[in-house]
């Protein structure tokens, strides 16, 4: 018997429920809890079956997230509510005996600056309590992770070059929306650009280095550099990477709108007086766009997410290998109705909790992926709906 709580009622968390849901033999219990009850009651009245309980929690709340833990007793809390809940979640994981996973590292509400180095630091506390806190187990960071330590133990002797490269050619049919909370969206590709060059952080300014790179079954796609926070971790646990940098496509339609929200203030996370009212912009403008949740059914076209590596195979001689996996929005949308951005997260977060039920990945402290044995995770990546190619000795287009 296994109870997962997952925290969080939009676009991923509906993923997540609807996964776990499909595999009972491992999720013997589901519970959904978010801020807004009613968004876990349709979840759990669409999935059916009596499968999902739904609840409330206010995840900024640790006597509130603890109240609810204790009522419910999981083994392991599925976090994918926002970042900046991150560490409430693990205090109140602590003070319970809950075991942890979450998509995305913690940032704080008043900057967008996002490091691994808020929750790394809770390492020692979870080893000492015997619990166990999964990292970043979406797709990117996440299934990119899992890439780059399936490629290590398998292909490579040492990795020195690594790229992850992003693209969604879908299309919704709307003038602007983003894939995911738009807070979070914006606050991340706003930011500075920033990759890893021989032992060193190297920073370029906001979307300041772009170039065309092919993606298989799409095409050419202009990709642009941008800061994505597995980068840290995977320099750390794979010292032999000399480089590291982190790709994203954008349309220019995506980029004129994001411009001009950047040019008349509607991009600043600070508060502003409003008629006497405080508000902060972004947060008022993620309220009239488009909600993530409703994009997916007149979604098209597909996302394509993997790893670009170089280095020396086992036997020292040169190798390119490229893994990735590509996604059909209106697959991801026929099962669990979430466009493909939304499924290409909650999958693998629903996998990485169920390679802790099944002990597969337990290893008490604070872990990212790459630390944990990719090999059961990448078989069910094929399963559950994520499956991947591999293609070697192809030209990287990254020089």
């Amino acid at each position: 018997m296994a109870k997962v709580l997952i925290i969080g009622a939009g676009g991923v968390g509906t993923v997540v429920a609807h996964k776990c849901a499909q595999n009972p033999q491992v999720f013997t219990e589901i519970v959904l809890a978010s801020r807004t009850l009613s968004k876990c009651k349709a979840i759990a009245d669409k999935i059916g079956g009596g499968r999902i309980t739904p609840d409330t929690v206010d995840a900024d709340s640790v006597p509130q997230l603890v109240e609810l833990f204790r009522r419910h007793r999981p083994d392991i809390v599925i976090n994918v509510a926002l970042p900046y809940q991150d560490l409430t979640i693990m205090d109140a994981c602590l003070e319970c005996g809950v075991n942890y996973l979450d998509t995305a590292n913690y940032e704080p509400k008043d900057e967008a600056h996002f490091e691994y180095s808020w929750q790394w630091a809770y390492r020692e506390k979870f080893e000492k309590a015997g619990l166990t806190a999964i990292l970043g187990c979406g797709f990117d960071p996440g299934v990119s992770g899992v890439f780059t330590a399936y490629a290590a133990k398998h292909h490579f002797s040492q990795m020195q070059y690594l790229d992850i490269v992003d693209c969604n050619a879908g299309d919704h049919g709307k003038a602007f929306a983003t894939n995911f909370n738009p807070e979070i969206n914006i606050r991340e590709i706003t930011q500075n650009g920033r990759y890893w060059q021989d032992g060193k952080w190297v920073t370029t300014g906001p979307l300041e280095i772009h170039r065309p790179l092919t993606y298989p079954n799409i095409g050419p796609r202009e990709s642009y550099l941008l800061y994505h926070e597995e980068l840290e971790s995977l320099v750390q646990n794979y010292p032999t990477i000399k480089r590291a940098r982190f790709w994203m496509t954008f349309g220019q339609e995506y980029l004129t709108h994001l411009r001009v929200i950047q040019n008349i203030g509607m991009a600043r996370i600070d508060e502003v007086d409003y008629n006497g009212t405080k508000i902060v912009p972004l947060q008022f403008l993620k309220a009239v766009l488009p909600n993530p949740q409703d994009l997916g059914e007149n979604y098209t076209g597909e996302t394509s997410i993997g790893c670009r590596i170089e280095g020396l195979d086992k036997e020292h001689h040169h190798l390119t290998y490229y893994i990735y996996n590509n996604c059909s929005h209106q697959e991801a949308y026929r099962e669990t109705g979430m466009q493909a951005v939304s499924y290409t997260t909650g999958v693998p977060a629903m996998i990485g909790a169920m390679m802790f039920l099944t002990g597969k990945w337990v290893k008490p402290g604070v872990h990212n992926v790459e630390e944990f044995d990719p090999d059961p995770f990448m078989e069910q990546l094929n399963t559950q709906g994520l499956p991947w190619h591999e293609i070697f000795n192809l030209d990287l287009e990254l020089q």
